[in-house]
């Protein structure tokens, strides 16, 4: 019996750890369980290997911020894409929804954050001063595409201000995002219309 309650605590474990994941709640983590529990020696061997392999390699981009498991990441060493132009984003998650587009063909550089007085977030909190330094050591364009809410614009003006003065166009994605809506959860057609509609800032 008591074999049997410790085996039940480490599936209920599992499932919590899962619970945890963002799209996942506790119903939907139980059937993922068991689902592993059922294919143990073949999905529940690949899944482990992958995640052990992950947290054992990953690292953050020192150039961009990019999360990968090469520093600098495959995005700022791909010799195809365009070292001129930076799209600044708030969160890795931008970046990936951004490039899954397949439509920006640029370099990257994600804030960590975005200013929030409420929450004590600060220029000094995020990588602004990075951005600038890439900036100043040669950039044609800056892409602000931070969400369209009243942190994220906050956030796009106080580094359009920034960058006045230097010789670089800065432009920002188009309005057509929602009012409010966050680049992770919007589909591919609306990135791309976004994207191919950004304009200077004004």
């Amino acid at each position: 019996m008591a074999s049997q309650g410790s085996g039940g605590n480490e599936i209920e474990r599992l499932a919590s750890a899962l619970a945890r994941l963002p799209g996942l709640g506790p119903r939907s983590a139980r059937r993922a369980v068991l689902w592993l529990v059922k294919r143990r020696e073949d999905a529940l061997v690949e899944l482990l290997a992958s995640l052990t392999a992950v947290r054992d390699s990953l690292v953050e981009c020192e150039t961009c911020g990019n999360v990968d498991t090469a520093n600098p990441c495959h995005v700022c060493t791909d010799p195809r894409r365009d070292a001129r132009s930076i799209c600044v984003v708030e969160d890795v998650a931008d970046l990936w929804a951004l490039d899954r587009a397949k439509l920006y063909n640029g370099r990257y550089h994600v804030l960590g954050g975005r200013l929030s007085a409420l929450d004590g977030v600060g220029p000094e909190d995020l990588t602004i001063g990075q951005l600038l330094t890439r900036v100043e050591a040669g950039v044609d364009e800056v892409v602000l595409a931070m969400n369209a809410t009243l942190e994220g614009q906050t956030t796009s003006h106080y580094i359009a201000e920034r960058l006045e003065g230097m010789p670089v166009r800065v432009t920002q994605l188009a309005h057509g995002l929602p009012v409010g809506g966050e680049l992770d959860y919007m589909d591919e057609g609306t990135l791309a219309q976004a994207l191919r509609a950004r304009r200077p800032v004004s």
